[in-house]
């Protein structure tokens, strides 16, 4: 397998997974009065129906209300999603070997805060793309910076000890080097554009999530960073 191969791969993953999660928004899976499980199963069904993918390289995540400020590591107990709430759904399905990251904020109601960051996610987001494109020498500590900065401009905090990761050929749980060179990081000071030590280009997930502890509640927003 040649990079281009590669490259073209990992993109149709992730036509896939924007493929996916219109149809979630169109079906309206995540609704008032489901239970959070009840939503991430549908969704995990809706996967396989469409593509035929039954596996994910990490756990999938439906948080909802509250649950949306724990990090990635807590496992809170099911919840119903209220008429007037937030609900984020975060996927990692593996298309062909090629593994996904993806994720998106769905608001039930009126509630304006509630709309303003998701609309703030995807705008915080493509502020991150642009810097990432516009400089092709950025690292993990600028790119992360530079969405840390513009998340407070928009009046959230930016949740999270990372803003993103590598991803590739499933399962990228085997990343070689430090940890923090293969996270978008304070911690990382190499250029995000670089091979790794098997010779192959590195791609990168763009996380943002965003935080209001004050209201009590967050959203995610992630995907590719370095493929249109």
């Amino acid at each position: 397998m040649d990079e281009r191969l590669r490259t073209l791969s990992l993109a149709e993953a992730q036509r896939r997974a924007e493929a996916l999660f219109a149809q979630v928004e169109a079906r309206g899976l995540v609704a008032p009065g489901t239970g959070e499980q009840e939503v991430s199963d549908r969704i995990r069904d809706l996967a396989n129906e469409m593509f035929g993918t039954a596996k994910h390289w990490h756990k999938r995540i439906l948080r909802s209300g509250p649950h949306t400020l724990l990090p990635y590591e807590k496992s809170p107990p099911d919840r119903i999603i209220g008429d007037d709430d937030i609900a984020c759904a975060d996927f990692g399905p593996v298309f062909d070997a090629y593994e996904v990251d993806f994720s998106r904020t769905f608001v039930l109601g009126d509630d304006p805060a509630k709309r303003r960051l998701r609309d703030d996610l995807a705008a915080v987001f493509a502020a991150g793309r642009h810097a990432f494109r516009a400089d092709p020498d950025i690292t993990g500590r600028q790119l992360y910076a530079e969405v840390e900065r513009r998340a407070s401009d928009a009046g959230w905090a930016l949740g999270g000890w990372h803003a993103g990761h590598l991803v590739g050929v499933a399962s990228h749980e085997t990343w070689d080097g430090a940890v923090a060179e293969s996270y978008i990081t304070p911690d990382n000071d190499r250029p995000l554009r670089r091979v790794d030590r098997a010779g192959w280009r590195c791609h990168w997930i763009l996380e943002i999530r965003l935080t209001d502890e004050k209201r009590g509640f967050g959203g995610l927003y992630e995907q590719l960073v370095d493929l249109t």
